[in-house]
């Protein structure tokens, strides 16, 4: 995926979109009061399952992205 930025194109990483929906899907079901401490929360979570061996959401969703 392309984004145009005036004459520049740049490529979003693969998983991001996946990524941000997950943030996003999270923010409205818990609809939280400061929403940047929350996706703080978040981020650290899935870093936390990441380094436990669980699931990378980003390379999870890339696949899914292809």
């Amino acid at each position: 995926m392309s984004i145009a930025s005036a004459n520049t194109n740049m490529r979003v990483p693969a998983g991001f979109r996946n990524l941000l929906e997950g943030l996003a899907r999270e923010v409205l079901r818990e609809q939280p009061t400061n929403v940047v401490a929350f996706a703080a929360q978040y981020f650290q979570r899935l870093l936390e399952q990441r380094e436990a061996g669980g699931v990378d959401p980003v390379a999870w969703g890339a696949l899914l992205e292809d």
